[in-house]
């Protein structure tokens, strides 16, 4: 008590130090003087002053987690790969006015650093403002790539469904004038690839066009100055119904009543090639430029998806709106579909699992001469992926290897130290994975139970016996089969058995 006394003396002498503005050096020294005794105190009760904790919004990944995640990654990798993705790389911060104006009204999300030597600078808050900074920097006007990577967002998330403020994003782009919709197309057939290649459960890819949408606005009767205020209030009718999206547009954006009526008779409309075909008949939104243009291109995007084989997934959606301000023609969401088993309440409510579209002016934006690149990409939403296979794990008690070993180098007697070093070394160099254990005379039970343990297939024993008769003892953990491998011939049997 009495330290703690005195520290807050200290403390409100420094504090009176600087309300008189004393000499800075005097004030230094009180402060240096403050803060020793405080490291004191802490010192004292031999225990930190701060809470361990993650920031909020972020965690951390174990090794079990990581496990599920690479799985994950490698799926998506291969599928990028497969459609002849290249990979790059860019800054975890750009300039702050990079990012400005490109978000609309998530702006407010974006996270602001501290100046730097001059420099105002913010954290990505995707990876397609960069991607489009990068080709307008570097004059690239045709690639196909990927990009897999961490971004951040100043939100306050629910961590339980995969959203957090630091997330990761996988990124694929088509960059480049092409004809219409072949490029659109590849992006869904990715989407589709992808989801079915995780086994996720039933899903549905849902599709619009920017341009059909504000056709929609402009013959409904929203002014231009309205159009993407209220489109963001259409991009929740996943979420909440529309009764609630068309008083939040008449309430509190100032819309005519007329208009969100006239809205609210196209927005709950779904269907495949008949409902584009039903749309291109309708009186007002056919003799309007922009819609009929987006209905076209649909009906083409169609024809295409149905050549894929998928359109079966796919859902012509008029509700879908997408509320990032650079997309300019057709923009897709896959949805995760509820799954009617036992693990429902986990699943539920999941969502959007991968998102994108076209945004044939943003490379304009940041090209001095405003030179357009048109792009169209994809977005898998790795966390929610994510988060489902983790709790799907959990209930199934299925248990995952965190590590690839395929041999533990065991010995079945004292001294054999230096030959089981002699023997991993070996194998190391051959490319194999193996382990031993960090003992000088193990016991060869514990060496075994640390396979059944960690997963791993094989032991590779190696015993008096077996040295001089220049073999290795190849146990198989699963069966418990032994059987004697010549030693120059070991590397190959490794090889052979963790293959199959």
């Amino acid at each position: 008590a009495e330290e703690a006394a005195a520290l807050r003396a200290q403390a409100e002498a420094v504090r009176r130090l600087k309300q008189d503005k004393a000499d800075p050096d005097e004030i230094a020294k009180e402060v240096a003087k403050l803060l020793e005794m405080k490291a004191q105190l802490a010192g004292d009760e031999g225990k930190p002053k701060f809470v361990l904790k993650t920031p909020k919004g972020t965690r951390d990944y174990g090794p079990k987690q990581m496990a599920i995640r690479e799985r994950v990654f490698n799926a998506i990798i291969s599928c990028f790969k497969r459609h002849g993705a290249e990979v790059i790389d860019t800054p975890v911060f750009e300039l702050k006015e990079t990012l400005t104006g490109k978000y609309g009204e998530d702006s407010k999300l974006i996270y602001d650093l501290k100046d730097q030597g001059g420099e105002l600078l913010s954290l990505r808050y995707d990876l397609t403002v960069p991607f489009a900074r990068y080709l307008a920097m570097n004059k690239i006007t045709n690639i196909k790539r990927y990009h897999i990577a961490k971004v951040y967002r100043r939100d306050n998330p629910a961590m339980t469904r995969g959203r957090y403020r630091e997330f990761y994003q996988c990124d694929f782009d088509i960059a480049g004038q092409f004809d219409p919709m072949i490029p659109d197309a590849e992006c869904l057939k990715i989407v589709h690839e992808i989801l079915s290649d995780l086994q996720l459960g039933d899903f549905v890819v849902k599709v619009n066009d920017r341009r059909i949408l504000d056709g929609m606005f402009a013959v409904c009767g929203v002014p231009d100055s309205k159009f993407r205020t209220i489109c963001s209030s259409v991009d929740k009718l996943d979420k909440v119904p529309w009764e609630e999206v068309r008083s939040e547009m008449v309430g509190e954006k100032g819309l005519s009543p007329e208009a969100a009526d006239r809205i609210g008779e196209y927005v709950q409309l779904h269907g495949g090639l008949d409902l584009i075909e039903q749309l291109l008949q309708d009186p007002k939104l056919s003799q309007n430029k922009l819609a009929k243009e987006g209905l076209g291109d649909m009906k083409l995007l169609f024809e295409y998806l149905s050549l894929f084989g998928i359109t079966g997934k796919i859902s012509f959606d008029l509700s879908l709106a997408r509320g990032l301000d650079y997309y300019t023609g057709v923009i897709f969401e896959a949805v995760l579909l509820q799954q009617e088993n036992e693990h429902v309440e986990e699943l539920v409510g999941v969502g959007s699992v991968a998102g994108g579209g076209r945004y044939d002016g943003l490379v304009g934006m940041f090209d001095p001469k405003g030179r357009k690149v048109p792009c169209v990409g994809v977005s898998i939403g790795i966390e929610r992926i994510f988060s489902i296979l983790e709790q799907r794990l959990e209930a199934s008690e299925e248990k995952i290897r965190t590590t690839e070993t395929q041999v533990l180098v065991a010995s079945a007697q004292k001294k054999l130290l230096e030959e089981r070093l002699k023997l991993i070394s070996e194998l190391w160099d051959a490319g194999i994975k193996a382990e031993m254990l960090y003992k000088k005379n193990p016991k060869l039970l514990n060496q075994l139970q640390y396979c059944e343990d960690t997963g791993i297939p094989l032991v590779a024993i190696v015993g008096e016996q077996e040295l001089k008769d220049g073999v290795v003892k190849l146990r198989i953990v699963a069966t418990r089969e032994e059987v004697n491998i010549r030693r120059e011939s070991l590397v190959e049997e490794i090889r052979t058995r963790t293959s199959q």
